[in-house]
């Protein structure tokens, strides 16, 4: 298990306040990325980029979430990075880019990507592009889908279930993992994998 990572107790199957799904259990046998066995969402087939650095944060509620984005909203080193989310169906992905895209100056109703897989925002002259790939059956859907484009221009990129388009995307400049607990608070790990993703970590203080 990776240094100050704890995994969340064994799950009540119900549903929370702020994200509507029930996290599912682990199965055997496989080992997973977080330690122990490995959950459903987990590719643990992944090349990982080189880490650069590591922090936890403990999430209680939502309003912890919303602030947490609220502070990495106010990182001038976000608006050209890349940031990738993980974590299973309900885990908070989406409630936290609705909260960072708030917090940006997004207005009017923010979408979930679900279906479109791409929803654009501006916020001011910060183009922003949220994606969602977990309907994805092969990464080759990310090439033929023109994303190469996108991902090349200047811009906030923000992409839930990054796996579903394994060995197309860039290295992501931060990666968040979130594991939701029985609790129902998060646990979230963040990983920066480039000088840009440091520079958030280090000025993100949760």
């Amino acid at each position: 298990m990776r240094p100050g990572l704890q995994l969340p107790p064994q799950p009540r199957q119900t549903q929370t306040p702020w994200t509507g799904h029930a996290r599912p259990g682990p199965p055997r046998g496989r080992q997973g990325t977080w330690g122990g066995p490995a959950f459903p969402w987990e590719d643990t087939t992944l090349v990982h980029a080189t880490i650069l650095g590591t922090r936890t944060l403990h999430w209680p509620d939502e309003a912890a979430c919303a602030d947490s984005a609220g502070r990495l909203a106010r990182q001038p080193t976000l608006h050209d990075a890349f940031i990738a989310l993980h974590g299973p169906l309900g885990a908070g992905k989406t409630t936290f880019v609705r909260h960072l895209l708030r917090a940006l100056g997004v207005a009017g109703r923010i979408k979930s990507p679900s279906y479109a897989v791409l929803e654009p925002h501006q916020a001011g002259e910060l183009a922003v592009s949220h994606f969602d790939f977990y309907r994805f059956a092969d990464p080759q859907e990310w090439a033929d889908a023109g994303f190469r484009d996108i991902f090349a221009a200047p811009g906030l990129k923000l992409v839930e279930w990054p796996e579903k388009a394994a060995g197309m995307l860039p290295v992501a400049d931060l990666d968040l993992h979130l594991a939701p607990a029985a609790d129902e608070s998060r646990q979230v790990r963040a990983d920066a994998n480039t000088e840009t993703g440091l520079r958030l970590l280090e000025a993100w203080p949760g």
